[in-house]
């Protein structure tokens, strides 16, 4: 039933995938990695061994070919044993980084079962698909030539499979998370009340619809700090901080909705604020709270935040089946809000900055224009975990210093550009900030930053550095394996803990907003303080009691 080159080949890329990658792998992830590419290695050969036969070079047979596959069948076995018996340990070897407790010791017995069950209903599967190319080449060929025939056949069935992917089995996989995300999202929420207060989005007065909103919205818009718990904090003054938020219900319109938030904007005198921030959320349109809550302890609460949702799908399902709705919006929000900004006066102009995490680091990236903003430039951006399309991201990593690490680039003088991580402040440049600032905040384990397609067949750059400290030394590439490893690392990229993979916590983006924003009279110890109140205990943004 099997063959044997394949099966062999197939079993050596189980035992690479069995290597440790960005993110640690539970059995049921590390089952299903190891069954596709026991798949991926089967398929490949097949492809190879057939390409072989059509060039008809002479193959091994009868006992010739049973000593050559036990020949090969020893060392493959012994690299699959010696690889499973270090599974573990090599999953352990990030877990502890990320100060994950260690795997139980059924792990791999769990996993190699499910590994077998992947492969065997994938092998089955593709039977089907050869069965069904079989058909149609029999068919074919009782008309026309036995090769034309197989070629028609192969592209029908291809084609077969394509519409039956993407018209059935992608669209109908679309459809159920777009409506359970819906679903998440509590559009009508009876139990959740409208704010009271006719500066709050969905209050009083307000032009955005508080059933419309959303839960992230709806949680943003009520969340962070009170005037009183900074002034508390900070012994000053403090204003109540602005928090604008527009739902994608609310129209189906990207350019309407930005409409709607710049009314909004207008209507709560968010242009009268010191600080301006034009944020772009998460896929889901999740705000994270880390990052806005002490933003507005540093500026006395004289923040004005805006961001409309374009999306309810996780972000990396929205980063590949609705790449344009985030780009689109972003950009439309951008240019209501920096259109009218430079029309202001400059003297009484806000500090305008750029924000957005995941997904929404793309997304504002994308609408930022520096050409649009070369006479009039913003004051700088903040840009967390920004996914490896992003091109203005890709543009800098390019510029950088060839002496610099590719996961922690230094541009020119460090003035207008810099990167950051849990491991190095923004601040350790000796030279002072430009004019614009701008920040990159990524950590060396997160595979949506790092995620490369050119893996399938080559190491990306950041593997031929010094693996940094969250990364585990045990890593390397295998063809294949590699890709299918960071594909797998970008579905559970939000499981590790705060300040490792893609989840970022309350002290680096403390640390991030300090560096481009400035605060005035702001000290050292302020932001220790500020530290201690937020992430801590199980929280996720600050203590706001």
């Amino acid at each position: 039933m099997f063959s044997v080159l394949p099966l062999l080949a197939g079993l050596l890329l189980v035992a690479a995938s069995l290597t440790p990658s960005l993110v640690p792998r539970d059995w049921v992830m590390q089952g299903a990695l190891a069954g596709v590419s026991m798949a991926a290695g089967y398929v490949a050969t097949q492809f190879l061994l057939a390409l072989w036969r059509t060039l008809e070079i002479p193959v091994l047979r009868g006992r010739a070919a049973t000593i050559a596959h036990a020949v090969i069948a020893v060392p493959v076995l012994i690299v699959l044993l010696r690889c499973v018996a270090l599974s573990s340990a090599w999953q352990d070897s990030i877990r502890s980084r990320m100060h994950i407790p260690p795997l139980d010791s059924a792990n791999t017995t769990r996993m190699l079962v499910l590994a077998a069950g992947v492969f065997l209903s994938l092998f089955v599967l593709g039977k089907a698909v050869q069965g069904l190319f079989d058909l149609l080449r029999l068919r074919l060929a009782r008309y026309i030539p036995a090769t034309s025939a197989n070629v028609l056949g192969l592209l029908l069935a291809g084609t077969f499979l394509v519409i039956l992917t993407r018209d059935g089995v992608v669209n109908g996989a679309m459809r159920i998370a777009d409506s359970s995300y819906v679903a998440a999202q509590h559009l009508t929420d009876p139990n959740l009340d409208p704010p009271t207060e006719p500066w709050q989005s969905g209050g009083p007065g307000s032009v955005v619809d508080w059933g419309l909103m959303g839960a992230p919205g709806r949680d943003f818009v009520l969340g962070g700090p009170r005037a009183a718990a900074i002034a508390t904090f900070t012994g000053r003054a403090a204003k109540e901080p602005l928090r604008i938020y527009v739902g994608l219900a609310q129209d189906k319109d990207p350019e309407e909705r930005a409409r709607i938030a710049l009314r909004e904007m207008l209507r709560t005198g968010a242009f009268d604020r010191k600080t301006l921030i034009v944020a772009s959320p998460t896929g889901t349109g999740w705000m994270d709270p880390a990052s806005y809550d002490a933003l507005e302890y540093m500026h006395d609460g004289d923040v004005a935040t805006v961001a409309v949702q374009y999306s309810y799908l996780q972000s990396p399902l929205a980063l590949i089946f609705e790449t344009d709705a985030g780009l689109a919006q972003s950009t439309a929000l951008m240019q209501q809000v920096y259109g009218h900004w430079r029309q202001m006066p400059p003297e009484h102009r806000p500090r305008l900055y750029l924000h957005g995490i995941s997904l929404g680091a793309w997304s504002s990236m994308y609408a930022f224009n520096p050409f649009q903003m070369m006479d009039q430039p913003v004051a700088g951006a903040f840009w967390v975990g920004p996914p490896f399309p992003s091109t203005l991201w890709q543009q800098a990593n390019a510029a950088r210093q060839p002496d610099s690490l590719y996961i922690l680039p230094r541009i020119d003088d460090d003035q207008v550009i810099r990167y950051a991580s849990q491991y190095a402040r923004p601040e350790r440049s000796a030279r002072p900030w430009g004019r614009l600032r701008i920040l990159f905040l990524q950590h060396a384990s997160d595979p949506i930053v790092f995620y490369t397609p050119q893996s399938l067949w080559r190491p990306p750059e950041w593997m031929r550095e010094a693996p940094a400290p969250d990364v585990s030394p045990r890593l390397s590439f295998t063809p294949i394996v590699t890709q299918l490893q960071l594909a797998v690392d970008m579905l559970v990229s939000t499981s590790t803990p705060p300040g490792y993979g893609h989840i970022y916590d309350a002290e680096e983006y403390i640390d991030g907003w300090v560096a481009v924003t400035a605060p005035e009279g702001w000290t050292a110890g302020d932001t220790a303080r500020l530290k201690a109140k937020c992430g801590k205990n199980g929280l996720i943004g600050c203590d706001n009691r």
